[in-house]
């Protein structure tokens, strides 16, 4: 498995909702890591505005694939704070302070802003987050890399909501999360069939797994594992329609 990341997003005015001027409300990448990524923590909203950014950076990961013993660093161990964290730096001895957090295919991990956390090989993560790259890198394994260790210190927190999410059945399809900012639903189905999803608002759908076709007002767009199909705002409700089965998620802004 090959290291990177995949991006979805929308610059077009089209795409987005009105008070955030025209941007696609959402992030959505996979993120397929080769090596450990840097230790990093990003601030809410409150906080990015007062160090002159437009928003905050609230995301979570969906676990698409992991290997035995996978797992991710989420939070703080119990008791450390912004002075621990800069003695580990300093010591490079971070990891050491890092809650990890086993991982199994299909589960939903919430990542509030203030949260330290890191990712590694071994697993493929779906995450969908606000639009924003506000991002600041705490450790970097020695690697020469600039860290921003003043402003991550600031927006710190001990304790956040960061953790695993309890999937809920809804009736047709299964909602893995729902916070302020994005609502992931994973939708089934099987052989032969066509399904109306929802869309109050701008959003995508990513394949998972099997194939479909997925039918808006501007055509059919083919949805296969690892591809997005982007919903603008104002497109309303599209159909999924599958010969063999598919299985994709619903990633939106909610309005």
């Amino acid at each position: 498995m090959s290291g990177g990341e995949w991006t979805v997003k929308g610059a077009d005015s089209g795409f987005g909702c009105g008070e955030d001027g025209g941007e696609f409300p959402l992030l959505v990448k996979i993120l397929f890591p080769a090596d450990k990524l840097s230790v990093q923590v990003h601030p809410d909203d409150a906080q990015a505005k007062a160090m002159g950014e437009t928003r905050g950076k609230t995301e979570c990961w969906y676990v698409l694939e992991a290997e035995p013993g996978a797992t991710v660093a989420l939070g703080l161990k119990a008791g450390v704070g912004a002075r621990e964290v800069a003695a580990s730096v300093e010591s490079g001895t971070m990891e050491l302070l890092l809650e990890h957090v086993p991982v199994s295919v299909g589960d939903m991990l919430f990542v509030d802003a203030g949260t330290v956390h890191a990712i590694g090989p071994g697993v493929v993560l779906l995450e969908t987050q606000q639009t924003s790259d506000v991002t600041y890198r705490l450790y970097d394994y020695g690697r020469p890399r600039e860290l921003h260790l003043e402003k991550g210190l600031q927006v710190i927190k001990a304790e956040t909501q960061a953790g695993k999410v309890v999937p809920q059945e809804m009736g047709g399809f299964t909602r893995l999360i729902e916070q302020r900012y994005f609502v992931v639903d994973r939708f089934e189905i099987s052989a032969t069939r066509e399904r109306t999803v929802a869309f109050a608002g701008a959003g995508c759908l990513v394949g998972l797994a099997g194939s479909g076709v997925v039918r808006t007002p501007d055509g059919e767009l083919e949805l296969t594992p690892g591809r997005a199909v982007v919903v603008p705002m104002g497109d309303g409700d599209v159909v999924v329609e599958t010969k063999a089965g598919v299985s994709f998620a619903r990633c939106v802004a909610p309005v």
